[in-house]
This record gives C-alpha cells, structure tokens and sequence, in this order.
C-alpha cells in the first residue's frame, strides 16, 4: 500500500482555498476513483492524468487507485489540478519521494503528451497558496512571470511532466523540443478565454496610441467635470444630444487617471486572470481597466454569475478603472438598479448553490443618455417630435435611487461650427490634465494619509462634517437647496465630497463658497453662472 499527497488551490470567485490532494494504492483491480465534490472537468482529469504519465515514460500503477480532494466540502472545477493529481499518484507509486512534494503547491493542466498547459486563475491562486504558509509552487512555465508576483514564494515554471519528475528526482532536466518558427504556441490555448474580453480594454498601448483629450471639441463644462470625476473618484453622468462627444470624453477617462498602485494592479491582475482575459506575456496590469457593455447586457454579464461557480461580471473587470454605460437608458432597469449595492460597498456579493462569492467591484461609473428616444430634445429648432410623456419614461428608466448615487450630472451641449473647425483653439491634452490629476490625488492622499481612505468620493459624509469641515459659510447655500428638496441628506454629503476635490484641484486646505457652488452644479445640473470654469481648473 501507498499514500502521499500534494497541494493545489480551489478558486472560488477571486480567492482561493488550498486543496490536500491525496493518492492512495491499494492491492486489487486496477481502478481510478475520483472523490470530493469535483466537477466534470475534473472528473476527466483522471484520463488526462493517466495519459501524461504514460507518455512521460513513467509506469502508471495497476493496483487499486483513490485520489480524495480534501477539504471535501468545497466545489472544485477545472482542469488545474491535474499536475497535482499526476504528482500524488507518483509519490504513491515512489516514482517520486513523497516527502518533496508533501508541502508542494501544483497547478497545472496536462495535456495527453505530458506538457503542461496554462490556466486561468495563476496569481489569485498562488496568493491564496501564500496566505496559507506555503512556499514553493509549481506552476506552468508561461505563467511563471503571473506567479512570481508574489513575493517569498520560490516559483518553479514546468513545461512538462518529464521535467517536474527529473527535478523531483534531481535527474538530468530534458529539454522540450520547440515548436517550428513561425507557428503560434499551442500551450497558450485556454489562456484567454475567447469572447471573454469583448466590450473589456485594459488601457494598453504606447504612447501614440493614447486618446487625446484634446481631439475633443469644445465640451470645456463637460471636460472640468471629467477631470474633477478623475481627481476625486467621483461617479459622471452626461447627458446630451448624439454626436456631442460624450462616448469621446469617457474613452479619454481612463488615460488621465494615475497608474494603478502595485496593491491596486494585483487585485485588478487576479480578477481579469480569473476571467481570463489577461494577455499573455503582460503578467501585470498597471493601467485602470476599461469596460464598456454593450446596453443589452444581462444582469449576470454586469454584476457577475453564471451557471455553478459565480464569475465576474463587467463591474468587477472595471475594479479600479472606469465602467461606461453608453445608451444607459436603455439598459434594462433591473440591470441598472442591480449596480446601487456595489456603487455604495465597493464590492458585490453573489449567492448561488454552488456557494457564495465575493468580488471586488470599486469602479468610476461613467453615465451617457441622450435626452430623448430621437435626441434631439435639447436641440433647437431640431424638431423633436417626442410626446412629453414619452420623453418622461425615457428619462425615468434611470431610477432616482441611481442617480442619487452619481456625484456630477453635466448637459453635454451640441458642437458648434467654430469648435469644431478649432477656431477656439484646441483643449488641453491628456497629459496636462493628467498631471493636475495626479496632483489633487497626492493632496488627497496627504490628508488621508492615516486613513482608511484614499480618495474622497469613499470618505463617510460624517467624517466629512465633524473631521475636516468646510470653510465658514461654505455649506449655507446647499443648506438652503436641501431645504427645499433639491438635495438629499447622501446627496448633500456628495457634493461636500466634489467640494474637496475641486479643493484639491485649486491647491486649497478646505473648500469655500466658490467650491460648493461648483459642486453643487455640478451635482443638480442646475447652473449657478460661470463657476465651474473658474473653479475646477484654477
């Protein structure tokens, strides 16, 4: 009789529970039993695995084989453990010691062949083996840079069987023959996903591929309110007519948003790894992402799901970037209303049978609606032949619980001949902004510094009022809109939030009447004469 045993990791959602994975033989009919609640993919596993070591040139056990995945209790999918299976049925068979690979991390498919394939799910899966105390992995060998982001674990990267089973055994390593130039890397297939990525930018490129902000024409209100949305994290509506540059100036958002932290950049990283839309060789995402669903999105597309184990919807892939929905009026108004939970919490909870999972989602939601079915409602002279009862529908499909939740709500005006042959001269590029961005960020930081909080669209309105109060006289004309119904209590705590921002963006220790009054325009729409121009950037 022989037992031993390997490690691997179960993903549910983006976190991760290691998994004992043990082999035992017993005298008897030669069998492979697989047990402890896996899936079909895995269940398959034991061909695979029997296949691989075969072809590997070892000798496959014929006595009575149990593989048990323990805990038993947790769902286990997918094709990653196989490595870790093939690994405890030799140490059972002392094909390999059993002690090496007792305290050993494996995650890996394996092919028919013996080489180790890719998978989904690396760095999430390692951070989890981490946490547990465990300190060396065996990953594949395209996804040795995604695992080595984590630090004080020793990374091992296989591309085959044979070559994990002459380490183990401190044999002679073979060299794996390369495929023909010219010819794409079949390893690489099931890396990404295909379909999963579409409607998902990751902000990637060189610098000429960088959308200018200044190819936009005119829009200065609506370009103020993008750059405070920036600066402050704060949630953007835009409204206007087609054609006026509202999907322009939400693809340019991105861009004038610092690069991500490395805390921020591996929590983005695990969470498009498991959706499988990180691009090889780009172990590291260090941009803010970019996500744009199409409006027929389903609510499982948006906030995450799907049959079995939840997987992360276009909130989550949009964690510390930018989430546009374009059209959003007609966005399903479930569909919308499903977003108010992670607007506020900055994560989303799923309950399924399968389990409950919890993803990340603290996302800048950018907002763009025409202001009619046939948009031409705020035009002049357009004709817009919508009855006003039609225009009220179209309008309430954005529920008034959602929209209390978006900071700024700005008219977008329609382009004129002058700005648009640039007789006013061109705007300011994304770099320049950029910079005054990244410079209200640090004041911001600065202030937070022995906080919880970073930026301040997440500070509580409480700590608002009584930690770092408005200058005097400040809050007195956004006590009067609330008076009379124009503002709600969360609402008037948003626009103290926009306040400090555009603080911030003026070099000021805390906010005045000037920067409430853009605020406050900035938050009702409402125009208050010409202080959003005199206040955001100056």
């Amino acid at each position: 009789m022989g037992f031993a045993r390997a490690c691997s990791v179960a993903l549910v959602g983006v976190e991760g529970v290691v998994v004992e994975v043990q082999a035992d033989l017993e005298p008897g009919v030669a069998a492979f039993t697989l047990v402890g609640l896996p899936d079909k993919t895995l269940v398959e596993s034991r061909d695979r695995v029997r296949a691989a070591v075969v072809n590997s040139g070892a000798q496959w056990p014929q006595k009575k084989l149990t593989v048990g995945l323990s805990p038993a209790s947790v769902p286990k999918s997918g094709a990653h453990f196989d490595l870790a299976v093939a690994a405890a049925v030799l140490g059972a068979a002392e094909v390999v010691d059993p002690g090496v690979i007792a305290d050993l991390v494996l995650i890996g498919e394996l092919g028919l062949d013996g080489r180790v394939r890719p998978v989904r799910g690396i760095l999430p899966a390692v951070l989890a083996a981490a946490e547990a105390g465990y300190r060396q992995v065996v990953v594949p060998e395209q996804c040795a840079g995604e695992a080595g982001l984590v630090p004080d674990v020793s990374v091992l990267g296989v591309r085959s069987l044979r070559q994990l089973i002459a380490v183990l055994t401190d044999g002679v390593v073979p060299e794996e023959e390369p495929d023909r130039a010219g010819r794409p890397d079949p390893m690489l297939a099931g890396l990404v996903v295909p379909g999963a990525g579409l409607g998902t930018g990751l902000a990637r490129g060189e610098a000429p591929d960088i959308p200018d902000l200044a190819d936009v024409a005119g829009q200065h209100r609506a370009r103020r309110a993008l750059e405070v949305a920036a600066s402050g994290g704060h949630h953007l509506f835009l409204s206007g007519p087609p054609g006026a540059g509202k999907t322009m100036l939400a693809e340019r958002l991105p861009w004038i948003l610092p690069p991500l932290t490395r805390q921020d950049s591996l929590e983005v990283t695990a969470v498009h790894s498991v959706a499988g839309i990180l691009p090889p060789g780009e172990p590291l995402v260090g941009r803010p992402p970019y996500c744009a669903p199409h409006h027929s999105a389903t609510m499982q597309s948006l906030v995450g799901g799907g049959a079995g184990i939840p997987r992360p919807g276009a909130v989550s892939l949009a964690h510390r970037g930018v989430l546009f929905l374009d059209e959003a009026a007609e966005f399903s108004g479930k569909v919308l209303d499903a977003l108010r939970q992670p607007l506020e919490a900055g994560h989303v909870v799923i309950a399924r049978a399968a389990g409950v999972v919890r993803l990340p989602a603290r996302f800048l939601m950018v907002l763009a609606a025409n202001p009619c079915p046939c948009g031409r409602h705020t035009l002049q002279g357009a004709g817009c032949e919508c009855p006003a009862s039609v225009i009220r529908r179209y309008q309430a499909r954005l529920s008034g619980p959602l929209l209390d939740r978006v900071d700024l709500r700005v008219e977008v005006e329609p382009v004129t001949r002058s700005d648009l042959l640039g007789r006013g001269g061109r705007g300011e590029a994304t770099a320049t902004v950029a910079a005054r961005v990244r410079e209200a960020r640090d004041r911001a930081a600065a202030r937070l510094g022995d906080t919880p909080w970073r930026l301040n669209s997440e500070v509580p309105g409480h700590e608002l009022r009584t930690r770092w109060p408005a200058g005097p006289g400040a809050l007195a004309q956004a006590e009067r809109d609330m008076e009379r119904g124009l503002l709600t209590a969360r609402g008037l705590d948003r626009v103290l939030r926009v306040a400090w921002t555009v603080a911030d963006l003026r070099g000021r220790d805390r906010p005045d009447v000037l920067d409430v009054a853009v605020a406050l325009e900035l938050r009702t729409g409402i125009a208050r004469g010409a202080v959003l121009a005199a206040g955001a950037g100056s």
